[in-house]
């Protein structure tokens, strides 16, 4: 197990959930916010559900981790991580980004330049080794670890150790499950379910996730 995970931008319900499910599983987390100040008084209001090691600091911070996740809203994804392109050179750089906008009572894709955001990211972040993931997971059922979530974490990328490192990561985590599913060319369509799976969630007012039947890992 990687000792740290910082979160970029991970004050939000999605970077809460995970840091909430790493840091039970044993990882040193810093959740980063522009704002460090910001970020220790997320953690601090998260109360009980922050068990074990979270920290809130700044996003420069984060980005020391030994492996890192990109947890900010799609529209400010490039422009945070840009100047921390140094920083974050030969780590595993996860994205759980979705660009996605509302219309109505549905959520829709949008398509960036290069197909997806991750790899946007890669583009941005030449020297990292991006790795997409935890894109379809309900934010509530995350963050309460008493919530049962038994989901799986479909999981892309084009370096093999990356993609291990990320799957065994995933797999420490309460209620999940990692599932490789190919190349980091799959991350657009990864991507754009989100926005099917959180409009079932709208729809429906349920909590729903992605499970994978038929096989076994």
């Amino acid at each position: 197990m990687s000792s740290t995970i910082g979160i970029i931008g991970g004050t939000g319900p999605a970077g809460r959930g995970v840091a909430v499910r790493l840091a039970h599983a044993g990882y040193d987390v810093a959740i980063g916010s522009r704002d460090a100040q910001r970020a220790a008084e997320v953690v601090h209001g998260m109360g009980e559900s922050a068990t074990g090691s979270i920290r809130g600091v700044a996003n420069e911070d984060a980005a020391s981790a030994d492996v890192v996740i990109v947890a900010t809203p799609w529209d400010s994804a490039i422009v945070t991580v840009k100047p921390l392109r140094d920083q974050l050179s030969g780590k595993v750089v996860i994205s759980m980004v979705n660009a996605l906008v509302r219309e109505g009572r549905e959520l829709v894709p949008l398509i960036a330049s290069r197909g997806s955001m991750a790899t946007q990211l890669a583009a941005t972040l030449p020297t990292s080794r991006i790795v997409g993931a935890f894109h379809h997971l309900p934010a509530a059922q995350m963050e309460d670890l008493e919530s049962g979530l038994d989901a799986d974490v479909v999981i892309v990328g084009d370096d093999p150790q990356a993609l291990t490192t990320v799957a065994e990561l995933v797999d420490h985590m309460l209620g999940l499950r990692a599932v490789i599913a190919g190349s980091l060319s799959l991350a657009g369509a990864v991507e754009s379910f989100t926005a099917v799976c959180i409009s079932i969630n709208i729809r429906h007012k349920v909590h729903s996730y992605v499970k994978l039947e038929g096989f076994s890992l």
